[in-house]
């Protein structure tokens, strides 16, 4: 099988497996914010807290993630549809399109996430063509939101009919 034909494959069997959806954001050398779109994201430990997501090589901002000592994963909620969108584009403000707040982390904090988990950097892996970014949670934010849901390049929140109430299958 040729190179290019098992990458399409590869990318047509992990678009159908359903994932969350981040926007991860930091502040660049200059101070600037920056953030992107991001759904390689998933915990590693609950002692001490870790989480990681991966970021393409090819990313302007990736050494502000690389290099920099705090970031913060935003999971989005069901409605953020065009948020998420934003923060996939480039060459975009992205942060003129948004609410956000400098937190006492110093990190871009964005309003209406389902929840936000400010990190400082625990480690950076080379993996190919991306890096693995590996945080460490130093604060948790919830709000009682419906979480966004990523299938088959479609977003939504996630069907009814995946809740079930424990007590009623007793």
């Amino acid at each position: 099988m040729l190179k290019e034909e098992k990458q399409q494959l590869f990318k047509e069997a992990l678009g159908n497996y359903p994932t969350g959806v981040t926007i991860v954001t930091a502040v660049a050398e200059d101070g600037t914010p920056v953030g992107l779109t991001v759904n390689s994201f998933a915990s590693v430990s609950l002692d001490p807290l870790l989480i990681l997501w991966s970021v393409d090589h090819r990313v302007s901002s990736k050494d502000a993630f690389i290099n920099g000592e705090t970031f913060a994963v935003h999971i989005l909620a069901a409605d953020q549809v065009e948020l998420c969108k934003t923060f996939a584009t480039p060459n975009v403000d992205r942060f003129s399109k948004c609410s956000w707040n400098m937190s006492e982390h110093n990190v871009p904090v964005i309003d209406g996430a389902f929840a936000v988990l400010q990190c400082k950097l625990h480690q950076a892996v080379e993996a190919g063509d991306h890096t693995i970014i590996i945080g460490e949670v130093v604060d948790i934010d919830i709000e009682k939101r419906d979480p966004m849901l990523y299938h088959r390049r479609n977003f939504g929140s996630i069907p009814a009919q995946f809740y079930t109430n424990i007590d009623e299958k007793k």
